[in-house]
């Protein structure tokens, strides 16, 4: 029996494996290389105007909007794949049109307290044809509990 699933495993390995032995490498298009010799290839930029912003004090259950405003300080059109909040509380709207080099666009953030109390500082994790592809930007204040008589 254990002749049989040994010669089954080195069956399904060794049909895996690609003509030749090798493994190409040419699907991969990132021109950065750990050794920082990459093509000299144009990239956009995504430069917030501020990361953090500050909403001070809320009453429990008020929600919060702020709108982040970045520009494309690179090279090339910048396309936001995706933006997320680090919980459901924090919501984002992100261009779904490249920017152009230059170009400002808006990220606009809105964070609902209910539920929630004390200090919080909630993410917004921004993916986008950068590199590094992530970026983040905070939202943060002190919710207040309403006073229960």
């Amino acid at each position: 029996m254990k002749n049989i699933l040994f010669l089954f495993v080195s069956i399904v390995f060794f049909s895996c494996a690609p003509e030749g032995g090798s493994v190409s490498t040419d699907i991969v298009k990132n021109p950065n290389t750990a050794a920082g010799d990459g093509e000299n290839v144009k990239l956009p930029v995504l430069t917030f105007d501020e990361e953090l912003f500050e909403f001070g004090e809320i009453t429990q259950g008020e929600s919060v909007a702020h709108t982040f405003t970045f520009t494309n300080t690179g090279e090339a059109d910048l396309v936001i794949t995706s933006a997320k909040g680090s919980c459901g509380c924090t919501v984002p709207e992100w261009p779904k049109k490249p920017i152009k080099p230059g170009e400002k666009g808006e990220l606009n953030v809105v964070f609902n307290s209910e539920g929630k109390k004390g200090r919080q500082h909630k993410k917004v994790t921004v993916v986008a044809n950068t590199q590094p592809s992530t970026n983040v930007v905070a939202i943060s204040g002190e919710i207040i509990a309403p006073e229960i008589n």
